[in-house]
């Protein structure tokens, strides 16, 4: 019968090995309903994780997701995501709270997760970085696809649980609960921060 153990680890953040990946906080994708916190909550404390990161030399990855309809994947599948109307010109643009700030890497990716197609991988390792504390929006899609990718690749992985959401509180759920935490750390970005405090 399988079984699991759950145990809460104290946080201890290396900064010298240790990046922010923030998917998909882009104006398009900010404007979507989503919960268990809702857009507002999610930018504010991924922005206070990008600049509390900054401010201790520690490399800050902003991903979004740029497609023109030709390079969108079209799988034959039994639900289609509807994005309702056209695109706004500023749809792919970050929002601002969040940056681009001077030393921040932008990573460009045309589908779900910030690995496959793009350099994330390459300017992590040649940073050094073998732990990412990961955040965005949404939970289940571009965030849960990145955490799978970094799992495979051997990363270490700590995920802001308040600095994510989705747009149903189950779908969120179910990733932080049955995938994040057998693939790393859920923590609050309260706690994250507190880490980084540390001498």
């Amino acid at each position: 019968m399988f079984s699991e153990t759950q145990a809460t680890s104290p946080l201890n953040i290396d900064k010298s090995k240790t990046g922010l990946v923030v998917i998909d906080l882009q104006k398009g994708v900010g404007s979507f309903p989503v919960v268990p916190h809702d857009s507002k909550t999610v930018v504010s404390n991924a922005a206070r994780l990008a600049d509390a990161f900054r401010e201790h030399k520690m490399p800050v990855f902003l991903v979004r997701v740029v497609s023109s309809e030709a390079e969108r994947l079209k799988p034959i599948a039994d639900s289609q995501i509807q994005f309702g109307g056209s695109r706004s010109a500023d749809w792919a643009e970050f929002i601002p709270e969040i940056g681009p700030k001077d030393g921040d890497i932008t990573i460009t990716k045309k589908q779900w997760g910030a690995f496959y197609g793009t350099d994330l991988e390459l300017h992590l390792r040649r940073r050094g970085i073998d732990t990412i504390v990961l955040c965005g929006i949404a939970t289940n899609y571009g965030v849960e696809s990145t955490a799978r990718f970094a799992y495979e690749y051997g990363f270490q992985q700590i995920f802001a649980e308040d600095a994510c959401a989705a747009i149903s509180a189950e779908a969120h759920g179910n990733t932080v609960n049955y995938v994040f935490k057998r693939m790393g750390r859920v923590r609050s970005t309260e706690e994250i921060l507190r880490s980084l405090l540390a001498p």
